[in-house]
């Protein structure tokens, strides 16, 4: 692996900042990114790129070298958040009430670089390189499901993807073996009671009191049925019961989220909810119906790939820039490529003066100085598994 194939012509930084740019002033939804994957798909081509879909919004391209060998998987994610931007910056969102505030931009613009880097150069390539510039990862089914269901994995051998991760800090890459980001799970809870006057509690079946108690004791679902070693999660974001201020309400209903890393912890903890619900409102003489829905599954990366990575990162930003990467709480659809193919997701780091925000916040903008590290990246970690031996 050469500094060439790292970056080539140094002008292709500006052009990467001028296309996260652009792609930041002109976000679009989940399962609408239909310009944002027009203009992908154009660049693409213009490179003489192979391109493909399955629908309008999302791009798929091949970059064939000139001699045989295995096909690595790229993918970055084109979607934005329903949120009004209050960054100020000079190509802030100009579609009110929406904005790149994840990195989207920038994973999407490290992407096109990468691509065009290799594309440059396919006669030295030897094996196929194949770039997913997937729809919806921030909804639930997202766009990595609904490829990967339509086959899009089928001629892969293995696959990588990156984050820019603003809790970690700038300038380092984090890379982990295992589970990376959690199983991300949502319920919904409808209980039933009978309601009355305010005055007259004890001839109804408060569900706001209910609703209470089945608060307090979810809580135990984790403490006292999961390991304290292992790592979830229950959390109720939603209550909604009654307007009256003196009216008891027929019915209350809660809605909340989980997240695990291990598959029998989330079947365990879904299991374990339903019967405490069902015991407390019984206990209460009220009823429930519990509507639960599994998202996303945990992303679990493939030892081996995670090492590739690994040494990747050392050639790129040095050894003493290369951690152990942070597991989180939070949910990524590239969980999907990794149940079909080896792989491994991981996270360019960027905390610091400029990404001081969180992710999903209004005021989120990402680092620009790391964009490089992600094309250098991505392009390493192309190279390295298309020359390394099968096995």
């Amino acid at each position: 692996m050469t500094s060439k194939w790292l970056w080539g012509d140094p002008r292709l930084q500006e052009w990467t900042v001028a296309v996260r740019r652009h792609l930041h002033a002109h976000p679009e939804l989940s399962h609408e990114e239909v310009e944002t994957a027009r203009f992908v798909r154009e660049q693409l081509e213009s490179w003489g790129v192979e391109t493909t879909a399955y629908g309008n919004n999302h791009v798929i391209g091949y970059v064939r070298g000139a001699r045989p060998g295995r096909t690595v998987a790229l993918r970055a994610d084109l979607d934005a958040l329903p949120v009004q931007e209050e960054t100020g910056l000079p190509f802030a969102s100009t579609r009110p009430g929406v904005m790149h505030a994840c990195g989207h931009d920038g994973h999407t613009a490290i992407l096109l670089t990468a691509a065009r880097i290799l594309a440059e150069r396919r006669a030295e390539l030897a094996g196929t390189v194949k770039v997913i510039f997937q729809h919806a990862e921030e909804t639930v089914p997202g766009g990595a499901r609904f490829l990967v269901e339509q086959g899009v994995l089928d001629d892969v051998d293995a696959i990588f993807g990156l984050h820019l991760w603003q809790p970690q800090a700038k300038g380092t890459v984090g890379v982990k073996a295992g589970p990376l980001m959690a199983a991300a799970d949502k319920f919904t809870v409808r209980i039933q009671g009978k309601g009355g006057h305010g005055s007259m509690p004890h001839e109804t079946v408060d569900p706001v009191v209910v609703a209470a108690a089945v608060i307090q004791n979810l809580q135990t679902v984790v403490s006292r049925n999961v390991s304290p070693l292992e790592p979830a999660v229950v959390s109720v974001g939603s209550v909604q019961a009654g307007e009256g201020y003196n009216v008891i309400p027929d019915s209350a209903t809660l809605a909340g989220t989980v997240r695990t890393f291990r598959e029998p912890v989330r079947r365990l903890i879904a299991e374990r909810l339903r019967r405490v619900v069902d015991g407390v409102c019984a206990a209460y003489g009220a009823t429930a119906e519990v509507a639960y829905t599994f998202g996303d599954p945990a992303v679990v990366n493939d030892p081996v790939m995670a090492d590739l990575v690994r040494r990747v990162a050392e050639q790129v930003v040095g050894p003493d820039r290369v951690v152990e990467a942070e597991p989180s709480m939070g949910g990524e659809d590239f969980a999907y490529y990794l149940q079909q193919k080896p792989g491994c997701f991981f996270f360019i780091g960027m905390k610091g003066d400029v990404a001081r925000y969180p992710h999903h916040h209004p005021r989120f903008t990402l680092d620009e100085d790391v964009l490089p590290i992600g094309v250098q990246m991505m392009v390493g970690v192309a190279l390295a598994y298309l020359a390394a031996r099968p096995g």
